[in-house]
């Protein structure tokens, strides 16, 4: 399997079918834009910075915004509504947390979430092998709460999303401020992409994978 990520929240997740996480539209955030063309969107929420969905599909892409639970793809996927904020979503609204699973694989993108998750829902997302969590406060969870998120749902790699980078116009923190509460010897590098086999993931606490453009 393989996972590039195309910048902020977007990631495309490749094995028997293509899938991909909250795309934008690269100029209205100041980066480059999504370069892949879905089998399947998965859409957090409503936000022009992750509902660019027609740039990455074609006539047969499949398209999900809501927290459901379906088969799309060869994919399952399972849509568990949360918060955009710690004010349930009175200031930012709602989004949608998005566990799925693939080839013998499970993933869980969690959006913008804007606060800790209850134990209601850390039951229904785990156990998760990859997790998606936004690291860059302002709009989202921060490092402290992101570490704990982590830390409460236990997956075998963690990947740090929705922080700063060079080009970015939304003024949130860079992704140093989440890696320095994991200890140096977990926190991989691996570039714009990484290939991998879910039954060679990591299963001594969570990687975290870094990926840069």
């Amino acid at each position: 399997m393989r996972i590039r990520w195309h910048g902020h929240a977007c990631f495309e997740i490749e094995g028997s079918s293509k899938v991909m996480t909250d795309p934008h539209d690269g100029k209205s955030l100041g980066i480059g834009a999504p370069t892949a063309i879905a089998d399947l969107v998965l859409v957090s929420h409503d936000h022009f910075d992750h509902n660019s969905f027609k740039s990455v599909s074609r006539a047969d892409t499949s398209v999900i915004s809501t927290p459901i639970m379906t088969v799309e793809k060869g994919v399952r996927v399972e849509g568990i509504s949360a918060f955009h904020d710690t004010e349930g979503g009175a200031k930012r609204g709602k989004v949608t947390i998005f566990r799925f699973e693939m080839d013998g694989c499970s993933f869980c993108h969690l959006g913008d979430l804007g606060h800790e998750l209850d134990e209601a829902s850390l039951e229904r997302v785990s156990p998760v092998d990859v997790l998606f969590v936004p690291v860059g406060d302002v709009f989202t969870i921060g490092p402290q709460t992101a570490a704990k998120v982590v830390k409460d749902i236990g997956p075998k790699v963690a990947i740090p999303m929705h922080y700063r980078v060079p080009g970015l116009g939304l003024s949130i923190q860079p992704v140093q401020n989440f890696l320095k509460l994991f200890e140096s010897k977990s926190v991989v590098k691996v570039g714009n992409e990484v290939e991998f086999a879910a039954d060679e993931l990591p299963n001594d606490g969570p990687e975290i994978w870094v990926f840069s453009k």
